[in-house]
């Protein structure tokens, strides 16, 4: 993948967008590739996905967040610095050359809530390393970082048993 590192958004307001970035991440691993995850505005530690990769050792997981959801109309101080913090770490990582792909999940929320800023995505995404692939997820890409990126997916709701008032299930859902 020497200087073939792309970018992807996975974007959209249906389930699946850690779900795929995650399964581009098994993927790779099986091909002996290094994986790091930045997870933003995520701090619970019951998520599926830290426990299915706590024994791999080509994919670490580190999240930026609370447990509790943030508000978009008033995030804590936390939230902020939470999100400033993912976004320095996310640097790191890029610049640090061990990882051939680099997930921001749920970037693309903390973004549209104000937690971080556009030019600060945007640089970062132009800094990326050639060889580095990238991965930002969540929902509400802003146009900015979808017009830069190589792939952009939209998930779209047609059914989900959310809407009849089930609520969200271990393993299915986080």
């Amino acid at each position: 993948m020497k200087g073939q590192g792309l970018i992807h958004v996975y974007t959209g307001d249906g389930k699946g967008k850690t779900t795929a970035a995650l399964g581009l991440a098994l993927r790779a691993s099986g091909h002996g590739m290094k994986i790091h995850i930045i997870q933003f505005m995520k701090g619970r530690i019951d998520y599926g996905e830290l426990k299915a990769c706590k024994d791999n050792p080509d994919i670490s997981i580190e999240q930026f967040g609370r447990p509790q959801f943030v508000d978009r109309d008033s995030p804590e101080p936390e939230d902020l610095d939470f999100a400033k913090q993912g976004l320095e770490r996310a640097k790191e990582v890029l610049a640090s050359g061990e990882y051939h792909i680099v997930i921001l999940d749920e970037i693309n929320v903390a973004l549209d809530f104000n937690l971080i800023e556009l030019d600060d995505v945007l640089n970062l995404i132009e800094k990326k390393p050639a060889e580095v692939e990238l991965i930002l997820t969540g929902r509400n890409a802003h146009a900015e970082v979808a017009k830069v990126a190589d792939y952009v997916t939209e998930m779209l709701p047609i059914k989900h048993p959310y809407d009849q008032g089930q609520p969200g299930r271990k393993g299915i859902e986080f």
